[in-house]
């Protein structure tokens, strides 16, 4: 497939992993050229779209990379668009806007909103302040702050990190620790404390993970939204605390409302995506988290019809901005996780074997599979394996206790 090419500035990635393969593939068929620079094993680098490759070297760590890529890097990568598909790229762009924006396009950000919103606690606080209901939380510096709450915590309650991209580095991409009692709750306090990780007590709002949903849209220099889109999730693995493994796109228009409420309310700027859970106690929709970069569940947006990349890309470099109407009601399913959610619910009497099955009668797109670029979903399947693998030998190597005390 030859590709056509345009004079338009070309579009820089830093990070991701879905979100960056559908970008590259995306723009690259509208003809523009799509850089990457990431981790070495990003899946966006095996995708026969990606134009430039930039792997941050193993003894640096990627906003180290990144200020001397970009600031040395000689004048072709200068006057490209950078878009933000990690939390390492948020707070990187945040850090550096005033030498990044002489030579690159970036978006109509704050940066002090943007690294506001990394932080999972102010989060909270900045959607208190506009009228947007949140989980019930505590903040902790200490473990006397975690004793001194005791009788307050009504469990299960969840140790949730302040910075999420630094925990999900230190508990193998776990985004919080459940506590179903105080004494492990004390417990798991006292691991985040030894890893020197800044974290909150939040409580745990009850329900199935398909009470969740999200709103994305992007709000120019002068407040005024470009487009409106919203998704939900059907299920997690593992159950109400993982990944999620199924989501659907349609209109929601509740989580509408309180998305538009809470952007406009902490007179946000930039691309934007915020999470709920509709708290059947009280009929609320509470705030989970923000992003302020292109979100995992990316594929799934483009392929329905709402490809906010090329809107904001557009929208940067002064062409007419595409409208994004409505869009087409996609399923985005990991197919092994779901299986595993699948089988955790049926286990718990919550989903049969036909109810799941049904449950996927719609058009499906995938994180990494298409048909005309099948690489980063082989790269994937790749490191799925190979994680089986290891896990199965370490299992194998381990000594049962009873032949350890002969």
């Amino acid at each position: 497939m030859t590709l056509k090419k345009t004079t338009r500035p070309p579009v820089l990635l830093l990070g991701g992993r879905e979100n960056a393969v559908a970008i590259v593939r995306s723009l690259s068929k509208k003809g523009i050229t799509v850089n990457v620079s990431a981790s070495a094993n990003a899946h966006a680098f095996r995708s026969r779209y990606c134009n430039e490759k930039y792997p941050v070297p193993e003894n640096m760590s990627q906003m180290e990379y990144w200020a001397e890529l970009l600031k040395s890097q000689s004048d072709h990568l200068k006057g490209s668009v950078i878009f933000a598909c990690s939390d390492d790229a948020i707070q990187f762009l945040a850090e550096n806007r005033s030498f990044l924006e002489q030579d690159y396009i970036l978006d109509d950000y704050n940066p002090e909103i943007h690294k506001a919103l990394l932080d999972k606690q102010e989060t909270l606080k900045l959607a208190r302040s506009v009228g947007i209901a949140t989980p019930n939380f505590w903040n902790i510096n200490s473990i006397d702050d975690v004793m001194k709450i005791e009788g307050d915590v009504i469990f299960p309650v969840i140790i949730k990190p302040i910075h999420s991209h630094l925990f999900q580095r230190q508990f193998n991409g776990k985004k919080y620790l459940r506590a179903e009692n105080f004494e492990e709750l004390v417990s798991n306090a006292v691991l985040v404390i030894d890893k020197d990780l800044e974290f909150m007590i939040s409580e745990l709002i009850p329900g199935p993970d398909s009470l969740l949903s999200s709103y994305y849209t992007y709000h120019d220099k002068d407040g005024k939204p470009l487009y409106h889109y919203t998704k939900n999730v059907i299920r997690r693995f593992p159950l109400n605390s993982g990944a999620a493994c199924y989501h659907h796109s349609e209109w929601l228009p509740e989580t509408a409302e309180q998305g538009k409420k809470f952007f406009q309310g902490i007179n946000f700027r930039g691309n934007g995506n915020v999470e709920f859970k509709k708290d059947l106690r009280d009929g609320q929709y509470k705030i989970i988290e923000s992003n302020t970069r292109f979100t995992g569940g990316h594929p799934l947006l483009v392929s329905s019809g709402a490809d906010i990349a090329y809107v904001i890309y557009n929208h940067l470099i002064g062409e007419p901005v595409p409208e994004i109407s409505n869009y087409k009601q996609l399923g985005y399913w990991y197919p092994l996780p779901d299986f595993a959610a699948f089988r955790e619910l049926q286990g718990k009497g919550l989903l049969s074997l036909a109810g799941w099955v049904k449950s996927l009668f719609r058009k499906q797109t995938f994180p990494f599979f298409k048909w005309d670029d099948p690489a980063p979903s082989l790269y994937e399947w790749k490191n799925v394996i190979e994680m089986k693998i290891k896990k199965k030998k370490f299992a194998s190597s381990r000594q049962p206790i009873s032949s350890l005390n002969k």
